[in-house]
């Protein structure tokens, strides 16, 4: 399975982190918002309509950039998965510019973290390399 993640990066150097829904696979953790590419969709085109349809924002795809990526598994039914365990691919990338104010549509939460403070947070387990991936990126540019 193929997921796209993005790191909205705030003015301030904030990041957008969003709390999934309580009742959800990795219910109350944080992540960075995204969600799966459609069959014949680029990451890309996927990231601009996951993030239109929890957020509420509009990008253009020349905002995104690559940072990095992490893989795994999807959690097992038995262990409260939809379904048995598939490989995962997350992709992320940064973005700075958007049109509209992040609303917590699909989400019980957002908040804006420091970047150095996102690993701090309580996430799913790829989140944790995502970050390190992020970190790495802001430092290295």
């Amino acid at each position: 399975m193929l997921v796209v993640a993005v790191a909205l990066r705030a003015g301030d150097g904030t990041v957008l982190m969003q709390r999934r829904d309580f009742e959800a696979v990795h219910g109350g953790l944080w992540e960075f918002p995204g969600g799966k590419v459609d069959p014949g969709e680029t990451p890309e085109r996927a990231a601009v309509r996951e993030l239109s349809e929890e957020l509420g924002i509009t990008m253009d795809i020349a905002a995104l950039k690559a940072v990095g990526f992490a893989s795994g598994h999807t959690v097992p039914a038995e262990q409260g998965g939809k379904g048995p365990s598939r490989p995962l691919v997350i992709l992320l990338y940064l973005c700075r510019i958007w049109q509209g104010v992040p609303s917590a549509l699909e989400a019980a939460e957002l908040a804006w973290t420091a970047p150095e403070a996102i690993s701090s947070l309580s996430m799913p387990p790829l989140d944790y390399p995502l970050a390190e991936a992020l970190g790495r990126y802001l430092s290295a540019g």
